[in-house]
C-alpha cells in the first residue's frame, strides 16, 4: 500500500517549493510529462495540474505520450524524451516491469525520474532493493486503499452478501493491479457472505467487459455486483448489465470519474464512483521534481486522496472539481 504524506506535509512541500528562486542550478528548467496515454480525461486532468505548478514556478512543462496504453508504445516516447535531454520526467509506466530498463536509461542519463499514478517494480524507491528503486518518487492515489473503498461500499449496497467479481484490464499494470488487491483483501476480511469470482480481464476493450458480463451473468444468475477497475472495465460491465436489463438489481462501482461515468451515474447504470484527484497528482508531481532539482530533500512516496461520487452527491456543485475534463 501506498504510504501517504499528510496534506499538511503537502502542503508544505508546495510551499517550500514555491519560496525558491524560480530557475534552478540558474537556468531555465524543462519537466516532461510522459503519461499512460494522452487522450484520456485523467491524464489530460493530471497535466492540467502540472500545469498549474509550472505556471506557479515559471517553469516549462511538456506533455508528450502515446495514445494506447501500451508499454510498446510508451518506450519509444520515451527514448525520444530522454534523446532530448529534459531537467526532470515525470512519468506514469504502463507496465512495472517493461518499463524499468528504459526509465534506467533516462536515470543513467542524469535525468531524475518521478512517476505519476503507475510504478515500476514495487514502487518502493530509494530503499536499495530491486532494480526499479531509483526513481526519486512515487505520486500516486492509494489504490488499495481505493479497491477497499469501492469494496466497503459494494457490500452495503448489496445487503453484504452474493456473488461480485472484479473486471480488469490484464496483470501487471500496478495501479489496476492494487485496485483489485484491496477489493478481493476487503471482502476477505470483512464481508465473509460476500463470494468475489474469478478477475475478468478485457485488455481495456469495453466491448469484451460486456461479453465477460454476459457470460459470468449465463453462468451465476444470482450476481450482485461488479467493480470496474477502470474506466473500460466499468463502462463495459455496466452495458453489460444494461443489455441484460439487470441496471438496479446488479451493483456497479467504478474506479475513475470522467465525465462518461458521472453521466451513467446520473442516468443510474453505474451506481458509483471512486475518483482520483489527478490535477492534485500533476501538481505535486512538479513541485517534487523541482525541489529534487533545487537540492531540497523530497518523499520517495506522496499519497493524493479519493472521492466518492454516486447518486446522493452527483449534482452537488462541491462535486465537479473531482469530475476529470478533456
Amino acid at each position: 500500500m501506498l504510504k501517504t504524506m499528510t496534506l499538511a506535509a503537502m502542503t508544505a512541500l508546495g510551499a517550500l517549493t514555491l519560496a525558491v528562486p524560480a530557475t534552478a542550478q540558474d537556468k531555465d528548467v524543462t519537466i516532461t510529462l510522459v503519461p499512460g496515454l494522452t487522450t484520456d480525461a485523467f491524464y489530460i486532468t493530471m497535466n492540467r495540474g502540472a500545469q498549474a505548478a509550472a505556471e506557479a514556478l515559471g517553469i516549462t512543462v511538456d506533455f508528450q505520450g502515446a495514445e494506447e496504453f501500451d508499454p510498446v508504445l510508451q518506450t519509444p516516447v520515451l527514448d525520444a524524451v530522454i534523446a532530448r535531454g529534459p531537467d526532470a520526467i515525470l512519468i506514469a509506466p504502463t507496465d512495472t516491469t517493461q518499463l524499468i530498463e528504459p526509465l534506467r536509461r533516462a536515470d543513467e542519463a542524469g535525468i531524475p525520474v518521478i512517476t505519476v499514478d503507475t510504478f515500476i517494480g514495487d514502487g518502493k524507491y530509494q530503499d536499495g532493493s530491486g532494480d526499479g528503486d531509483f526513481p526519486v518518487s512515487y505520486i500516486a492515489s492509494d489504490n488499495v486503499g481505493g479497491g477497499r473503498m469501492a469494496a466497503r461500499f459494494m457490500a452495503d449496497a448489496i445487503g453484504g452478501k452474493g456473488s461480485v467479481y472484479v473486471s480488469n484490464v490484464r496483470p501487471g499494470i500496478s495501479t489496476t493491479d492494487q485496485r483489485e488487491e484491496g477489493f478481493k483483501a476487503e471482502m476477505a476480511e470483512n464481508y465473509p457472505d460476500v463470494t468475489v469470482l474469478d478477475t475478468q480481464y478485457n485488455e481495456n476493450d469495453a466491448s469484451l467487459a460486456a461479453s465477460q458480463f454476459n457470460a459470468v451473468f449465463a453462468r451465476d444468475q444470482e450476481i450482485k455486483g461488479v467493480f470496474g477497475a477502470n474506466l473500460f472495465s466499468a463502462i463495459g460491465a455496466a452495458n453489460g448489465v444494461q443489455g441484460a436489463d439487470k441496471s438496479g438489481d446488479i451493483t456497479v462501482i467504478a474506479f475513475d470519474a470522467p465525465q462518461s461515468i458521472v453521466d451513467n451515474i446520473s442516468s443510474g447504470l453505474v451506481d458509483a464512483a471512486i475518483a482520483q484527484h489527478p490535477a492534485e497528482i500533476g501538481y505535486y508531481g512538479v513541485m517534487t521534481a523541482y525541489a529534487h532539482l533545487t537540492g531540497q530533500s523530497v518523499p520517495p512516496a506522496i499519497g493524493t486522496g479519493f472521492t466518492v461520487i454516486n447518486a446522493d452527491n452527483v449534482d452537488d456543485e462541491a462535486t465537479k472539481k473531482f469530475i476529470y475534463s478533456e
